[in-house]
Parts: C-alpha cells; structure tokens; sequence
C-alpha cells in the first residue's frame, strides 16, 4: 500500500497544474459561441482546425480534473504545435468517403478508420500508431465470461469513448454513460455497474496497477481499429508534417509514453474520489 501511495502523491502535482491549466487549454477547443470568420482552409487565422469524435468540453473553475477517454486532443495538439499554430477542435463523425474536409471544414480529422483503402485518390490517411479494440473488465469474482452474457447487465462507459451505444446494440447491455474513464471505472469498484468497457490499451495499462488486481478478470476482441489522421492529398505541408509526427512518436515511443501518463492520471482520480467517498 506504502508504494502505491507514494506513486499517487506523486501524481498529485501534476494534476494540480492540470487544473491550474485547464481554463488556459479550455480556450483552444470549440465552444458553442460564434467563431470568428473562418479561412479559405477551416478555422479561424493562426489556428488549425481538427475534427474529432468527442471534442472535450472547456473546463469548469471548481470542477474535477478529468482524464478524457481518447488521446486524439493530445495528438491534434502535438499536430498543431508542430505546425506553429493553436488547435481548433470541432466535432466530426467522419464515415468513410464523407469525411468532412475542404473550405470551412477541418483540415485534419481524426478517424478510426479500419479500411483506408477505400479513400479517395484526393485524401490521404496518415496513421498515428494507436490501435485499439474494446475491452471489459470486471471484479475477479464475476459470473460474466463471455460479451453474450452482458445482456441485462450494467456496463460502464465514459463520454468521448468509441464503444458508447455498442454494447447495448450488439449484446443488450444496460450502459450507463459518464463523464470521464475516472467515473465509469470509480462506479465499477463500488459496484454500480457489472462491468467497465474502454480502449484495451487503457485498461491493459490501468490493471499493471496493483490497486486494480481484484478487477482483472477481463472480455477482449482481437480487431483492433487503427486511429488516423485524414488529410487532403493537395495540402502536402500538413500531410508531410503528419508523417513526421508519426514517425517521431515511433521513434520515441511516445504513444506507449502518453498512455501510461493518462493512466496514471486516471487511476489517481479514482483513488481521490474513492478516499473522499470512503471518509464520508
């Protein structure tokens, strides 16, 4: 216990500048009031817009600090960055040839998107290295064993996650949604829920844990679904600065890096929630 209390006050730090930062970052995401006048490209002078699934919301002065479900405002910030100019995220479900791109529109958008040869001959897919499939987890002593047997059962989920109206389509799980991966995995440890379903190379991370080895029993799939950035083929300065990128990060392992960071994070909100709850 004496080690896993030390490696969570050591985190403690870090989440505090993430608070301190959070209304600075807040201002770099799309929000609901009009935006200026858009260029020729998407987004407004000095930014880049990228379109993602779930944009993250603006942090809220007094709020929890939350880690969000996916990394894609971690990667379109790296992409910006590389670029010189402050990221624009705006929301987009991308479905294959409809992916949104051109005047007024994200010039990059982030997707997961299995079969990229399907693309037209005018986009180009620049994959960044994530690969994930869904995952469940749930208390060693669960009577689940199967994804069929989640039928009537509770899964927990969290905002932004790619699995979100899945498990209740294909198996009939009963998914209770919330704001963050700290709140889904904090209701499966007291029991709200029957089982948590996020990215497996989250959860994989997340059960290194030793405070997380009494919910190791586990569903996987195989398919993992690559995550990519889509680009037109004729804006060769973004697609040559996202094959640098992406390059640099396998080079540095910096996706491996990223994830175990997140997952520290995360692991570290539930221990504060789960100790305020407990002390109440």
């Amino acid at each position: 216990m004496n080690a896993t209390l030390t490696r969570l006050l050591a985190l403690s730090r870090r989440t505090a500048i993430v608070a301190a930062m959070g209304l600075t970052c807040s201002t770099m995401l799309v929000q609901a009031s009009p935006q200026p006048p858009a260029t020729a490209q998407g987004g407004t002078a000095g930014t880049l817009q990228v379109g993602m699934a779930y944009v993250v919301p603006p942090f809220v002065d007094g709020a929890k600090v939350r880690t969000p479900e996916a990394i894609d405002t971690a990667l379109a910030e790296a992409l910006a960055g590389k670029l010189g100019l402050a990221l624009q995220a705006v929301p987009a479900r991308p479905a294959g040839k409809d992916i949104l791109l051109g005047k007024d529109k994200p010039r990059a958008t982030l997707a997961v998107l299995p079969d990229t040869q399907s693309l037209p001959a005018s986009m180009v897919a620049v994959p960044t290295g994530y690969a994930a499939a869904p995952m469940a987890i749930m208390r060693t002593d669960t009577d689940i064993k199967s994804w069929e047997q989640l039928k009537g059962r509770t899964v927990c989920l969290s905002e932004g996650g790619r699995h979100v109206g899945t498990l209740s389509a294909r198996y009939g799980a009963q998914e209770m949604v919330f704001r963050a991966p700290a709140d889904a995995l904090l209701a499966l440890r007291i029991g709200e829920c029957d089982a948590a379903v996020h990215d497996d190379v989250m959860l994989k991370a997340l059960l290194k844990l030793p405070e997380w080895k009494k919910f190791s029993a586990r569903l996987t799939q195989a398919e993992a679904a690559p995550l990519v950035f889509l680009a037109s083929a004729d804006d060769t300065a973004l697609v040559g600065a996202l094959k640098q990128l992406a390059k640099e990060w396998k080079a540095r392992r910096h996706l491996a890096a990223l994830t175990a960071s997140r997952v520290n994070d995360i692991a570290f909100e539930v221990y504060l929630d789960q100790v305020v709850a407990d002390c109440h």
